[in-house]
């Protein structure tokens, strides 16, 4: 436990972002082959949810699923995530199953809703999955000092989640995900509930933080706008069965900014991905 305890304050020594590494383009990260999977209903009836889904999303990318209610985007992030079992095909991260990834805390979730601890401060908030991890007090007041300073909250530390906007609630979400340095960030929808004001900073926001840290990001949306300004590729979902029916490369440049979503490219690539979908609409 003493090494153990070390290793983690010599961590927490490192300097601001250090733990961003930046790997071969074509390192494969998340690796989908044949993937299927089928639900029961109430009936008792089938339902396919997923069927002969092939992907590979290299390391560092960010890739958007995109697709209309049904088509199948949040049960893929989720079996990737390992909270829903396949039922056929495989999927390999880093090389192993996505069981063993999330028991050595690779994945870092964040959810359309904040899910914060009312009675727990932002500060609190964001040190719980380090409390659960084991982490000492001073390297757990110390990340998330930092990571809190990454997503602009500094100054909120000692407030409470129902003194916060809605965005500011979903910074604390970010940070919490953030906190524990996972090598793969998975967003379920985490900016639909947000007026657009709120929601273009937040888009700003984590593209800054993707950039810092080198994560790769797997981000399921409905809006094919954010998509278009987040992603590296997107990835076309249709439903009944979900199925993947295309992926857009986004060849515009990087940093963005919000005045490119008034370029011809830009909407050029929003017509794309909006005539890729077979049936069904967004």
């Amino acid at each position: 436990m003493t090494g153990l305890m070390k290793k983690r304050t010599n961590t927490a020594q490192v300097s601001k972002y250090a733990e961003a590494e930046f790997s071969d383009d074509n390192e494969i990260e998340i690796e989908v082959k044949d993937l299927g999977v089928t639900f029961h209903d109430n009936s008792g009836n089938e339902v396919q949810a997923l069927t002969g889904i092939n992907l590979e999303i290299k390391k560092g990318e960010f890739i958007s699923l995109v697709g209309p209610s049904g088509c199948g985007k949040t049960t893929l992030l989720r079996t990737i995530a390992d909270l829903q079992e396949p039922t056929d095909g495989s999927i390999h991260v880093a090389g192993r199953l996505p069981r063993e990834e999330r028991m050595m805390q690779k994945f870092g979730i964040v959810f359309q809703q904040p899910v914060l601890f009312d009675w727990r401060t932002v500060q609190k908030n964001v040190e719980l999955p380090l409390e659960l991890m084991y982490y000492s007090k001073k390297d757990r007041r110390d990340r998330a000092k930092e990571m809190l300073e990454m997503v602009g909250l500094s100054d909120f530390a000692d407030s409470y989640p129902s003194q916060l906007s809605g965005g500011m609630q979903q910074r604390v979400n970010i940070a919490r995900a953030f906190a524990i340095r996972p090598e793969i960030l998975l967003m379920d929808e985490p900016f639909s509930a947000l007026d657009e004001f709120t929601k273009e900073k937040l888009h700003e926001d984590l593209l800054r933080m993707w950039r810092q840290t080198n994560k790769t990001v797997l981000f399921v949306t409905h809006n094919i706008q954010e998509a278009v300004f987040l992603s590296d590729r997107i990835c076309v979902l249709s439903p009944h069965p979900g199925r993947l029916s295309a992926i857009v490369d986004v060849d515009l440049p990087r940093p963005r900014s919000t005045e490119m979503k008034f370029t011809p490219e830009f909407n050029a690539l929003v017509e794309k991905v909006r005539n890729s979908f077979e049936g069904g609409s967004i």
